[in-house]
């Protein structure tokens, strides 16, 4: 005998962003849904003919997206469930499982992902002395504004579209080295970061290169101590959702965050 049982869609990524006059919004949401109730003829039979596709699921969940606000996750989830148990007569129960990343502000169009960041050092060297290298890891980083990526070179094989309006996000790691040793560590560790973030946020971006090479440069200006700086982000994209199938219109507001696969930049800047 069949017992109990249940199915659903996990995983669902979305990132909802609203314009305001003044800042934009941007929040960071994961969605899982599973559905309880009698599929005895899908398990024993092979009959489908109750089996709403899991790939249905995902498409409402971006769909509410784009036309309900997104203040809070608790009703968007009461929602779903409500619509879910609305329209499938032998569901039983619902589950919508929520989770949602809290973007620090960092001005009106740029935010940081506290938690997950490492702070790094590295000591080497010998009886003539010792090099010392600072550094930090999984800095998340996002802008919704002032980020485009044009004019690239097109090969038979390019599809990319032009954009003067995208999300830039990413996981940056940087490591600098110093030009001396006797230093106030941690109050030029924390000044870095801040003109690392400042440099990010602030950038006019016409591509990942073009913002990496305008941070490092900004740190190596303004941090004496500072010899160079490498700088590692990979470009976290943000697929735009295709909610044409449902009528919807998309103005660059519900997106699908992927981590696979991803643009990788790297660089080093060096004073001169």
């Amino acid at each position: 005998m069949l017992g109990r049982n249940r199915y659903g869609k996990s995983g669902i990524r979305l990132v909802r962003l609203v314009r305001h006059a003044d800042r934009h919004d941007f929040k960071d949401v994961t969605v899982a849904v599973s559905f309880e109730g009698d599929f005895e003829a899908a398990h024993v039979l092979g009959d489908n003919a109750a089996v709403l596709p899991t790939d249905t699921m995902k498409n409402t969940v971006y769909a509410f997206a784009r036309k309900l606000p997104l203040e809070e996750i608790e009703p968007f989830g009461l929602a779903l469930a409500e619509h879910f148990l609305k329209e499938n007569a032998v569901v039983a129960r619902v589950t919508i499982e929520l989770s949602e990343r809290s973007w620090k502000r960092l001005s009106e169009h740029a935010f940081e992902l506290p938690g997950q960041e490492r702070r790094l050092a590295k000591v080497a060297g010998g009886r003539d002395g010792f090099s010392v290298t600072a550094g930090l890891a999984d800095l998340m980083i996002a802008k919704t504004s002032r980020s485009g990526f044009a004019g690239f070179k097109r090969d038979p094989f390019t599809t990319l579209r032009e954009t003067e309006d995208r999300i830039l996000a990413t996981a940056l790691s940087a490591e600098w080295s110093y030009r001396k040793q006797d230093l106030p560590w941690g109050l030029l560790r924390r000044g870095v970061r801040q003109t690392l973030l400042e440099g990010f946020a602030t950038h006019n971006s016409r591509s990942v290169q073009h913002t990496l090479y305008a941070m490092g440069e900004a740190v190596v200006e303004s941090h004496e101590a500072v010899n160079e700086i490498r700088l590692t982000m990979p470009n976290k994209h943000h697929l735009l959702a295709d909610l044409s199938p449902f009528g919807l219109e998309n103005s660059n507001e519900v997106f699908v965050p992927t981590e696979e696969p991803y643009g990788l930049i790297e660089a080093t800047i060096r004073r001169g």
